[in-house]
């Protein structure tokens, strides 16, 4: 701190000198007083550079600076201002100070008096910063004036070589000048200071550096041990295709890179593999179909967090312009993306095995149509035809049930193709023959079989299908085709839409849809309603039609008529005509039993046969 001192006498020394020799002795006191001053000022100096230089943080040196330059000049307050891109002097610390504004005070370009120091890179000080003429004013920085009570204040460059980088300022509540001494000695100050600094900034900027390397060498670091992972991934997943491995095989190796829980499902939404690395999560439905949609939508992986907290990725699974279902990674912790990069190609794997796995069906079941086609057409097998068959896994001698499917909203191409894979499920055959959806299997139980095609198709297909399954003797399976056709044609007569069935279960209408029994029902059909038929074709009457729907309305009159679309007295002289024709008897029961079964029949046969039942 600047010591003011005053001359004074030692106590006890003889008062007799002459004028001269007194102000010799007051002379040499003083000369020492200043030298011993300086010797402190230039120690506290000294010290105060040597701490500085210790320091390596900038705000921290910032604030040793202040505190120091507070101490050694001994004014009531101090404070450093740093020059900024923008040229702005603003204070960055400061020591003393009352005023809670005044330490984020911000001088413009050439205002004030740091703007004097900074242009003229040389100390400047006024003795009453208020009433100071020739400074240029800054209105913020002027009203921050009063409220910290500045009045005396001096200035001084922060050189680094011939630049300066900002300004320290000693300041006094009071008014009064800053003697040489003191200027000097803060001016030297502020040199070590603007030193350290610098210093301090390069440090600062060294260790920036340091750690923009450490973190580029960690980065790198980890993009080679992701390039190991990805490498080491895409070889297991290669290895998955060229080993004819499956959905599971990629599901376990995500599961083992990534955790969670790993599922695969088809276009159909039914999971083909699921792999997990821990206890799985509750499926959510409605976030699980919205990511559906974006993954689809987009082609990229879709993420986000469910109620449970736990991160849903998806991926939708593609190739050759079709969708083949979905990838779904299910963990605690978002992808990063490497996740993603990982998942995404993990389901253009998942899309090539599909389309090769496809391709494999598909040739497969070519072939297995072409041995369908041939088996239908000759009896009995060729010995090839054997070979050829057992090569695909079956055995033709085993073949004994032949299903024939209908779907009329469908085209026949969509019942075989959905047929196919049925028939590989029951080692048998499927294809197109003579334009209807033909599968030969072995089973044991006829109805069951019938009723699980059927039960699968409908599910599929979605609507409405009718399976009919016949057991075929002795290999014929061109009688088992005929019969199971027009057995669909019964079905289809008897209100039947949506069924899968037996031809045993229809054995009552065999006479219809048997062709070995046609002339069975052709003279049961002569002896029973023979007479009616003989009647309407030579008088073009409607007496067989009349009769249907007398027995189909139970014998009731009116809605006999109304069903006819005749007067009631018509339907009576009609009901007379059948009379004279039958017999009395013909509503007794035993008679009417026999006259409408073979109603039915007539009708029946017409549907099979594709002709008018009044015109047989």
């Amino acid at each position: 701190m600047v010591e003011k001192h005053t001359t004074q006498l030692p106590a006890g020394a003889p008062m007799a000198q002459t004028d001269s020799e007194a102000a010799d002795a007051a002379g040499g006191d003083e000369l020492t007083s200043y030298r011993l001053r300086r010797e402190r000022e230039l120690s506290s100096l000294y010290q105060t550079a040597r701490s500085l230089t210790a320091l390596g943080e900038v705000d921290e040196v910032l604030r040793s600076i202040v505190r120091h330059a507070h101490e050694l000049i001994g004014s009531d307050f101090v404070y450093l201002s740093l020059l900024e891109a923008d040229g702005y002097l603003t204070v960055r610390a400061s020591g003393g100070t009352i005023s809670p504004d005044f330490p984020q005070a911000r001088l413009p370009p050439g205002r004030g008096l740091g703007g004097r120091v900074i242009e003229s890179k040389a100390p400047f000080w006024v003795s009453n910063y208020r009433t100071a003429q020739g400074l240029p004013r800054d209105p913020t920085f002027d009203r921050l004036v009063p409220r910290e009570g500045l009045t005396a204040l001096l200035g001084v460059p922060l050189m680094v070589g011939d630049q300066a980088i900002g300004a320290l300022f000693a300041a006094d509540r009071s008014e009064r000048p800053f003697e040489k001494d003191e200027v000097a000695l803060f001016s030297a100050f502020a040199s070590h200071a603007a030193v350290a600094l610098d210093n301090a900034r390069l440090y600062e900027r060294t260790r920036g550096s340091l750690q923009q390397l450490t973190d580029a060498y960690r980065a790198s670091e980890a993009r080679v041990a992701a390039m190991e992972r990805a490498a080491a991934v895409h070889e297991a997943l290669t290895h998955v295709v060229l080993t004819g491995g499956g959905p599971g095989d990629i599901a376990q190796i995500l599961v083992e890179q990534l955790r969670g829980t790993v599922s695969v499902q088809d276009r159909d939404d039914r999971i083909l593999a699921i792999r997990s690395a821990g206890p799985r999560v509750d499926e959510e439905p409605d976030l699980e179909r919205r990511l559906h949609a974006e993954a689809r939508s987009t082609g990229r992986c879709a993420s986000a967090a469910g109620e449970s907290g736990a991160f849903r990725s998806v991926v939708a699974i593609r190739a050759g312009g079709t969708h083949f279902g979905f990838l779904s990674l299910t963990r605690h912790g978002a992808p990063d993306a490497a996740d993603v990069r990982m998942l995404e190609r993990s389901a253009q794997i998942m899309g090539l095995l599909i389309l090769l796995r496809d391709a494999r069906i598909e040739a497969e079941e070519r072939v297995r149509g072409e041995l369908l086609m041939e088996l239908m057409s000759s009896a009995p097998p060729h010995p090839a035809q054997r070979d050829r068959a057992l090569a695909g896994g079956v055995d033709v001698d085993r073949l004994d049930v032949l299903v024939v499917a209908e779907c009329p909203t469908r085209p026949v191409s969509d019942l075989v193709r959905q047929m196919k894979p049925l028939a590989s499920e029951w080692s048998g055959l499927a294809g197109d023959h003579l334009g209807r959806a033909t599968m030969l299997l072995r089973a044991d139980d006829t109805d069951r079989v019938a009723r699980a095609l059927h039960h699968a198709l409908r599910r599929t297909l979605g609507v409405p299908t009718l399976v009919i399954a016949d057991r075929m003797v002795d290999h014929e399976r061109a009688r088992s085709f005929l019969l199971a056709q027009r057995c669909l044609k019964v079905m289809r007569a008897l209100g039947e839409n949506d069924r899968g069935a037996s031809t045993q279960q229809f054995g009552m209408y065999a006479l219809v849809f048997d062709p070995d029994r046609a002339d069975d029902l052709t003279r049961f059909l002569t002896d029973s309603i023979g007479t009616l038929l003989d009647y309407d074709r030579r008088r073009s009457t409607d007496l067989v039609a009349t009769a249907t729907a007398y027995f189909t309305h139970s014998g009731n009159l009116s809605r006999t008529a109304r069903s006819l679309h005749v007067h009631p007295n018509t339907l009576l002289k009609r009901l007379q005509r059948i009379t004279g024709l039958l017999g009395e008897d013909w509503r007794s029961p035993d008679a009417a039993l026999r006259l409408n079964l073979a109603l039915r029949l007539h009708e029946l046969r017409a549907a099979v046969e594709g002709t008018a039942a009044a015109s047989d």
